[in-house]
């Protein structure tokens, strides 16, 4: 019984295999350890590494190398939107205790639009030493209501766990507080790092200044490098990803054309024309994903323009593809011969998001680039329309970063994996052999015997 026991590791086996079959992989950062679900975006190096051209070669795997369920997102989908952020100024305070009685406005320089031009960093009397360890955000030139705060602080800053409270004032004498208990992160064990920038408030905030203060008097100072507010405005705005690539001059059956090889799996979504100067010309696109495939038509034909005068540029519009393609190698065919600079093409995209469930124990990876395996999409929509309708429908996974590329199985990974014999079939061609071998063993012991008498 015991010599077939290994039967039963092997799918573990294959499970902490994984690794070995991708190229690389990129440790991922929670912005915090119990949410459960996550988002991480795709980057240009994500990309530029996958094969798939249906993008299945991208899995998360945990600690054990087990890939954990997951999906993948459009940019087009709300899931993947992320909200939008803007830059804020920001200025330390003197440490002054957790009270939130402070006039800041006497310290302070305030311009006529209401914005800060200066904050004296001096102790006060109420204050306990010159240090910062409040900090004072100017949201004055802020539209919208806040809805979350993002902080992000110098390198080398030691590991930390701070508790802040969040007030709020239109003049920076009276304050009242929005937030009961912020916390920010930063933490590593055992390999996992643990990571939380944003201040995600309890209700949306619209006032002119913000300010953080330590709920604790010998609380360590943060070094602080920017601050970001995000609000529900501009939601929808398309934030367009170019790639730029370089023409190739081919002659075709007579005809001109410009041939590009795009490095990576984008999920390009339009494209455009970059001609120096001013020009114009009628376009046709076309896309294969292999170098000898047929070209197939991509978008459809279209004038692209380009007028400089009066120190100001007027063009056409990116052109937008008949689906999302992700193909290697692309044909763009002028109407009219271009006399001077070939054309460069330029293909926008968006970001997509992958979704999991934190499956197992962490640290997790992303890990990409394989022609030996693929993922699995889980039904990770229809858990977040679960999940949206018992936490509110503006209910997200918690964010996850990359972290450091770290080399796998390089690009042996891209060489596809030997077909598996069928042992089914070789086991039943060797019983039939080995029984007719024994039939004739049979047979030719009878015939080597000497005849009985009669």
């Amino acid at each position: 019984m015991k010599r077939w026991l290994w039967l039963a590791l092997l799918p573990l086996a294959v499970f902490a295999g994984v690794r070995e079959d991708f190229v690389q992989q990129w440790p991922l950062v929670l912005s915090s350890a119990d949410a459960g679900a996550y988002r991480v975006i795709l980057t240009p190096q994500v990309y530029q590494r996958m094969q798939s051209p249906a993008a299945k070669d991208l899995v998360v795997a945990n600690a054990d190398a087990v890939p954990v369920a997951s999906a993948l997102f459009r940019a087009d989908q709300p899931l993947a939107q992320s909200a939008p952020a803007l830059e804020v100024p920001w200025f330390p305070l003197p440490r002054a205790g957790t009270s939130l009685s402070r006039d800041v406005a006497a310290i302070s320089e305030i311009a006529t639009d209401g914005s800060l031009r200066r904050v004296e960093m001096r102790p006060d009397a109420t204050a306990t030493d010159g240090v910062a360890g409040e900090y004072l955000i100017d949201t004055s030139r802020v539209k919208q209501p806040i809805t979350a705060l993002r902080l992000d602080w110098a390198p080398g800053q030691a590991p930390f766990e701070l508790r802040f409270r969040l007030a709020a004032s239109d003049e920076l004498k009276s304050w009242q507080e929005v937030q009961d208990d912020a916390r920010l992160i930063d933490l590593e064990n055992n390999g996992q790092r643990l990571a939380e920038h944003r201040i995600v408030l309890s209700r949306p905030v619209q006032a002119r200044y913000l300010r953080l203060v330590p709920m604790q008097d010998d609380q360590r100072p943060l070094r602080i490098a920017s601050v970001h507010v995000e609000t529900a405005a501009h939601a929808n705005a398309v934030d367009w990803q170019w790639l730029e690539l370089a023409p190739q001059r081919v002659v075709e059956n007579g005809t001109e054309a410009f041939v590009y090889r795009l490095d990576g799996r984008f999920p390009v979504e339009v494209a455009d024309v970059a001609i120096p100067g001013n020009s114009t010309n009628h376009w046709v696109l076309k896309s294969r994903d292999i170098e000898d495939g047929p070209w197939e038509l991509a978008a459809e034909p279209w004038m692209s323009y380009r007028v400089d005068s009066a120190g100001k540029s007027s063009r056409s519009p990116p052109q937008p593809l008949q689906e999302v393609a992700r193909d290697r190698y692309w044909r763009l065919s002028p109407r009219e011969a271009i006399a001077g600079d070939p054309p460069r093409l330029r293909l926008g995209y968006r970001p997509e998001v992958l979704v999991f469930l934190a499956e197992g124990k962490g640290p997790y990876a992303l890990l990409a680039g394989s022609a030996r395996a693929q993922r699995t999409d889980a039904p990770i929509p229809q858990l977040v329309d679960a999940l949206r309708q018992q936490r509110g429908p503006d209910w997200q996974p918690a964010e996850a970063t990359l972290g450091t590329m770290q080399l796998l199985a390089g690009e042996r990974a891209l060489t596809p994996a030997p077909k598996q014999r069928d042992w089914k079939s070789w086991l039943l061609w060797a019983l039939l052999v080995g029984g007719a071998l024994l039939v004739a063993g049979f047979a030719f012991s009878l015939l080597k015997k000497p005849g009985s008498d009669a």
